[in-house]
């Protein structure tokens, strides 16, 4: 099946830029011919990794007896911090707080302490239970508050927030409510688990394929370990079976394991964890607990915020920084405070350290800005959709456009989106449906929210907001086409593909779309912060452009045009009154020696950080999205439903719109189940119960709404030059799960006659709903 789009010349190529193209692998993946880092052929004498991990959350290391590992069938060595010839850290910051395998004290329970290297997995596997390690035990905290309490550092340096002035805001106004919510962490729960292979070569050379968001990242951990330059080492990624940020840094120790035990033993060398292990020694999402402290006016209208946002960021910095940073970013959402301070505590745990996840730290902040809005239409007894009408951002006419650190929203179209969607889902006349039903049900509560989405798209770090990308047109005419993105399923490949495809109008499968290699394109950013394809779109884009210049060049001094009497269109180049074919011209270039291969480039405009002063424009735009729930509670088990979602979502001028929905469906229901059934749980030794997919709760098909209407907002267009006009949809629609959140929440207070905001923590599991429910009754 092809989809054609049509160009301005009224002819049409297969797979341009502005229509539906499915995923170029998208038969692959389910017929299961798509390859991963798994299915890699493994040469004659491969060897296999496991981690032998600590039992204790925190402790002194004082001795490790490993003869029983050596000593078991099939077990070739056993590599510990001794063994690693270079640095022992792999902190993606830098900040020399995560080490390999640590020397001196363990300081979480499953911390990867040392590794088997065996001739098969299962003979690793055993082994590495085989470990005697004498420990002194010592005091941990395992949450943001315990570790609050017992006097732990940061993990990196806080940030504040602060415009006008919160404190007088605060005091001086009508209202004033002050509260506390917790936010649980999440789980990646990707398809593929973490995996890395290292293949030595001569001299110092080593080549890894693995399953990583950061290719670029994990060469320079791997030459940082080492110890020798990262020209050294090739990463490579052909595609993962999802990431969702969990295979942005948390790669690193399994390539670093697989790299330092293959130059020791000089043959190949494979690890793949269990996926218990995986998850108790990989990082998730931060748990937050955040303090707010918000006044308003008898309208509703917010005059002050304070917030203090602590996280349970683990035991090494990690990403926490970033993240915990954009937290503070995100919690005014959608939402105008005119005084505000807004601080992080990034603390310090005994748990693994946490990491990158889709949102990166946004939807926390956006979810204490809707509980804030909750508060305030309970308080005033208004339906909280009137109050976040009343909240939303302005323009420059009205001075309600500066977020709290100081930039600008130029691209506002809340109340436009807002009001289309709650007109088409007919909100108005479902809430008073509900409240009469609600009035008359004893035991089935219903609820409905509708929530808004603002959400900035770059990196908050400036320097990761660039991309390359390399293609190359054989004298047949095929276009290769390589770039510094990642694959997991998200569709970046094809809609790059296209981009170039558009650029020299020819038929999508004319392009060979390759693996990402550190071998082609150097020092690449994460495919993280929703910038894929904003970024190496526009890398290829440019790389194309170098390439249609020199071609045009070259036509227009061979048949002895004007340069604008050049035009490609539909697999042929019209030169003057001749029309030579796309592969013909290539042909001819080669034969007159034009170098038919280009280097693109990106680098993101405008955008500017100082965080010392918290101030500065870390955005170059911002997507927008609506989102409208209905659930139904029973009141007797906390037990819910999700009846019907409406989302109006804007991608901009969407360079793939099936592609574009299909990342809007998925984010939704991903951000649901964060709210709502993903819930993390350590016990009081510190060890992660939650390991697996029989303790560990995502949601099914059958969660899904009854009802699920989603579109995008064909009229939008990004006012800045992005890629053809597009905005980001990787992670901005992730948090139109809040409003089964917020649903939720009306539904219990029901049982209250609304008078109280219920002090619902997420995620909102069937026992926490009824134990909010409890708590309302006893206060009624």
């Amino acid at each position: 099946m092809k989809h054609d789009v049509i160009t301005e010349a009224g002819t049409s190529i297969s797979g341009g830029v502005h229509a539906d193209r499915r995923h170029d692998s998208a038969e692959k993946h389910v017929t299961g011919r798509a390859e991963y880092c798994d299915d890699i052929a493994e040469p004659q004498g491969t060897l296999h990794a496991y981690l032998g991990v600590s039992t204790v959350a925190h402790g002194l290391i004082k001795g490790m007896d490993l003869s029983a590992v050596l000593a078991a069938p099939g077990v070739i060595g056993v590599l510990t911090a001794e063994d690693v010839p270079g640095c022992n850290d792999i902190s993606p910051t830098g900040q020399n707080d995560e080490p390999v395998f640590p020397t001196e004290k363990t300081e979480y329970h499953g911390q990867p302490l040392f590794a088997v290297i065996a001739e098969t997995r299962n003979a690793a596997r055993r082994a590495a239970e085989l470990a005697r390690i004498d420990y002194e035990v010592l005091p941990h905290a395992l949450d943001p508050l315990s570790a609050q309490e017992a006097g732990y550092p940061h993990v990196t340096a806080p940030l504040k927030l602060e415009r006008g002035d919160a404190q007088t805001a605060l005091s001086s106004a009508a209202h004033r409510i002050k509260g506390q919510i917790s936010i649980g962490g999440q789980d990646h729960m990707y398809l593929e688990g973490q995996i890395a292979f290292a293949l030595p070569g001569e001299d110092d050379d080593v080549t890894v394929h693995c399953s990583t968001q950061h290719p670029s990242e994990a060469q320079h951990m791997v030459a940082h370990v080492l110890g020798v330059p990262s020209n050294a080492v090739t990463v490579n990624v052909r595609r993962m079976g999802g990431g969702f940020g969990g295979k942005e840094s948390q790669m690193n120790l399994f390539c670093a394991v697989a790299a330092i035990a293959a130059k020791k033993w000089n043959r190949p060398v494979k690890i793949r964890p269990d996926r218990d292990q995986d998850m108790t020694a990989t990082g998730k999402r931060h748990d937050f607990v955040v303090d707010y402290d918000v006044s308003f006016d008898e309208e509703g209208r917010i005059q002050g915020v304070d917030g203090t946002f602590a996280a349970r960021c683990g035991y090494s910095s990690d990403l926490s920084g970033p993240v915990t940073d954009r937290a503070l970013f995100h919690a005014d959402n959608a939402y105008y405070y005119p005084h505000v301070r807004l601080r992080s505590r990034p603390m310090k745990t005994n748990t693994v350290s946490n990491t990158a996840f889709r949102g990166f730290g946004g939807p926390q902040g956006v979810v204490a800005a809707e509980r804030m809005i909750e508060e305030i239409a309970y308080a005033l007894g208004k339906d909280p959709l009137e109050i976040r009408k009343a909240n939303f951002y302005g323009d420059a006419t009205d001075g309600r456009n500066l977020t709290p650190y100081h930039q600008e929203v130029e691209d506002n179209i809340l109340a436009r989106l807002i009001g289309e969607l709650e007109a088409s889902c007919g909100y108005q006349a479902r809430r008073e449906a509900i409240l009469e039903h609600n009035a008359r049900s004893s035991i089935i509560r219903k609820g409905i929210a509708l929530t808004p989405v603002k959400f900035g798209i770059s990196f908050t770090a400036t320097w990761y907001n660039q991309a390359g990308a390399l293609i190359h047109i054989y004298n047949d005419g095929s276009i290769h086409l390589n770039h510094g993105g990642t694959e997991m399923g998200q569709g970046l490949n094809t809609k790059v593909a296209q981009v170039v495809a558009d650029a020299f109008q020819v038929d999508f499968e004319r392009i060979k779309i390759t693996k990402t290699t550190t071998e082609k394109v150097p020092n690449t950013s994460a495919t993280a912060a929703s910038s894929g394809s904003d970024l190496n779109g526009m890398a290829a884009l440019d790389a194309a452009e170098q390439l249609k210049e020199r071609l045009i060049a070259f036509a227009a001094e061979k048949w002895s045009v004007a340069l604008e009497e050049i035009v490609f269109h539909n697999n042929v180049v019209r030169i003057g009154e001749a029309t030579v074919s796309f592969s013909d011209l290539v042909r001819e270039a080669y034969m007159a020696r034009i170098h038919l291969s280009a280097a693109g480039f990106y680098k993101t405009p405008k955008i500017h950080w100082d965080r010392a002063a918290g101030k500065g424009r870390p955005f170059y735009y911002f997507a927008y999205g609506a989102s409208c729930s209905e659930v139904s509670v029973d009141t007797l088990t906390g037990e819910y439903r999700i009846d019907r979602t409406d989302i109006l979502h804007d991608v901009g001028k969407s360079l793939n719109p099936i592609l574009d929905k299909g990342q809007v469906e998925g984010a939704f229901v991903q951000g649901m189940g964060w709210l709502t059934t993903e819930e993390l749980w350590w016990d009081q030794a510190g060890r992660l119960r939650t390991h697996a997919p029989s303790t560990y709760k995502i949601p099914l098909a059958s969660d899904r709404p009854r009802i699920f209407n989603v579109q995008l907002a064909e009229w939008s267009e990004n006012r800045e030059r992005t890629i053809k006009r597009s905005k980001a949809v990787g992670e901005p629609p992730f948090m139109l799960g809040v409003s089964v959140f917020e649903a939720l929440s009306m539904a219990v207070a029901s049982v209250a006659d609304y008078r109280e905001c219920p002090r619902l923590d997420a995620p909102a599991t069937p026992e926490r709903v009824l134990m909010a429910i409890e708590r309302l009754k006893e206060g009624a």
